[in-house]
């Protein structure tokens, strides 16, 4: 047994060792290691022990180990089993191959309609402008009356709500009242409890009360929380930070610390890299940037904590949408990019592109995805770098079809089992005036609360996504909001009742409520 566990580290390690070389940071920290090797910290005639001594004393050790928990965390995408296909259940990559064929129809319908083309050269004039206009991208004066979100999150609900297993036999006459049909494992309350255990344990955390007196020597739990935080900062290991997070982070701090635990910090060559993506949207004229554009405007240009980032909004998001590294996401994502033939081409696999260039094709609301991170940095690239890392690791998995854990499915069925097992009252009076809870929470989920969250609390909540690497306190999150307002629920028999109960979310204090719904009766 002991053999074939060291022949697993031994494989592992071959492969780390192989998929690094394959990455950005390789070039550089090679360059780096040579000029160590040949400087006079590192002695010939004890070379292992004075390099690693020599690589500690530099932070390169620090950045390995880094660069090997970034590696372990993309590679836990992956299935535990070495099963061929990204999707295991049959009838969910049907559903998402259909959802897609569906998304391509609008796409092209709209093309038609308008009379435009998916991607074109921009012409000069338009191409001057808009370099000139970069840093107001507001004052872009562009018709878009004729365009329209390709979806919404309720079309997809509605795709989820009909997906149907093979293995389920309905009751005649049965409607889609919930997720019964898809039998997916999701945790209980008490898998939650030991999952998330210092929220569970009622420990103190900044988000509850920054001012709340400090058991050291620093007046409150934020001078605190803020000092330690700059230590884990300067000790630069993500892990170190993830952990830090669970316990709440310091404004000042929570930028620096997410894009330490995500791997999104700035480099030079990450700058070089943002600028070429801008030469590409100064240079061709996608259909996606009016979508993109129009988003922006439905969204966070009306929303009153967000419109002042509208700028900086565009920049991020006409780049994301030309970022061919975010293709890496369907390596373990059960969707697929759209394709098209080329313009007056062969449709032979030669001519044939992903559109747009990342793979990502924007829904209404898809803006709210980045709006919160306007909060975290003044630096557009630092803004991108993190927008871009979240979404690969998480926001991917809020618009497809899929049995994985975190994805929307799953989120949509932690939520009702929950509901139903520790509100009973509720989800009854939810079906006796036939209202299917999850049509309440869903855009919630889809966003993970963007825009419906006042920006402090929503931060926080996004501070423990991190720090646990799960999207499933979303789900808990949107049961405890129903818990602390269903004694005005029950006043209600409609839908515009229940909206007009939830539509302000401003006096919501995140933690506290999900501490409340964790700890042990």
């Amino acid at each position: 047994m002991g053999d074939l566990k060291d022949k697993s580290i031994h494989l592992t390690a071959e492969k780390l060792a192989e998929e690094i070389k394959g990455m950005k940071v390789y070039k550089d920290f090679y360059k780096d290691l040579q000029r160590l090797v040949s400087s006079p910290a590192v002695q010939s005639e004890d070379f292992k022990s004075t390099l690693l001594a020599a690589m500690k004393e530099t932070g390169m050790e620090t950045e390995l180990r880094n660069t090997v928990f970034h590696w372990v965390r993309s590679h836990s995408l992956q299935p535990a089993h070495a099963y061929p296909l990204k999707e295991p259940l049959a009838y969910l990559r049907k559903s998402q191959m259909q959802w897609e064929k569906r998304i391509h129809k609008s796409l092209n319908s709209m093309c038609t309609e308008i009379g435009v083309s998916l991607s074109r050269f921009r012409l000069a004039s338009d191409r001057d402008e808009l370099s000139d206009k970069w840093n107001e991208l507001s004052t872009y004066d562009i018709d878009l009356t004729s365009y329209r979100p390709v979806y919404a999150p309720k079309d997809f609900l509605e795709v989820l709500l009909w997906i149907r297993s093979p293995n389920y036999r309905p009751i005649d006459g049965e409607g889609t009242w919930d997720f019964t049909q898809i039998p997916l494992k999701v945790k209980t309350l008490a898998e939650l409890r030991s999952f998330y255990l210092e929220l569970s344990r009622g420990e103190c955390l900044l988000g509850v009360n920054a001012n709340m007196p400090s058991h050291g020597q620093y007046p409150t739990i934020e001078l605190e929380r803020t000092a330690l935080g700059e230590k884990v900062l300067a000790c630069r290991h993500a892990p170190v930070a993830q952990e830090f997070l669970k316990k709440g982070a310091p404004r000042s701090l929570r930028g620096r610390l997410w894009a330490q635990v995500m791997g999104s910090e700035v480099r030079a060559a990450d700058k070089e890299y943002f600028n070429e993506l801008k030469q590409m949207v100064l240079q061709y004229d996608l259909m996606v940037d009016k979508l993109i554009i129009k988003d922006v405007q439905l969204t966070a240009s009306n929303d009153d904590q967000y419109f002042v980032f509208e700028d900086v909004l565009y920049q991020v998001l006409l780049c994301f949408s030309r970022d061919t590294e975010i293709l890496s996401v369907y390596n373990h994502s059960c969707g697929s990019p759209i394709h098209g033939v080329l313009k007056s081409r062969p449709a032979t696999l030669e001519n044939t592109v992903v559109y747009p260039p990342s793979g990502v094709i924007p829904f209404h609301g898809f803006t709210m995805y980045a709006t919160p991170f306007c909060y975290l940095y003044d630096d557009p690239v630092a803004l991108y770098l993190t927008v871009r890392a979240f979404y690969l690791r998480y926001w991917f998995r809020l618009h497809e079809v899929s049995s994985h854990q975190q994805g929307i499915l799953s989120l949509c069925l932690l939520f009702e089992r929950l509901l139903q097992r520790h509100e009973p009252d509720l989800w009854i009076h939810l079906k006796l005036i036939n209202i299917q809870p999850v049509r309440i929470v869903f855009k919630w989920l889809m966003r993970s609360f963007s825009g419906y969250l006042p920006p402090e609390q929503l931060l926080y909540l996004w501070d423990i996504v991190v720090a646990y690497d799960s999207l499933e306190i979303t789900s808990l999150l949107a049961v405890a909001i129903l818990s602390f307002r269903k004694h005005n629920l029950f006043q209600v028999d409609n839908m515009q009742g229940i909206e007009a109960v939830l539509a302000d979310l401003s006096s919501i204090q995140v933690l506290s409520l999900l501490q409340m719904a964790l700890m042990p009766e």
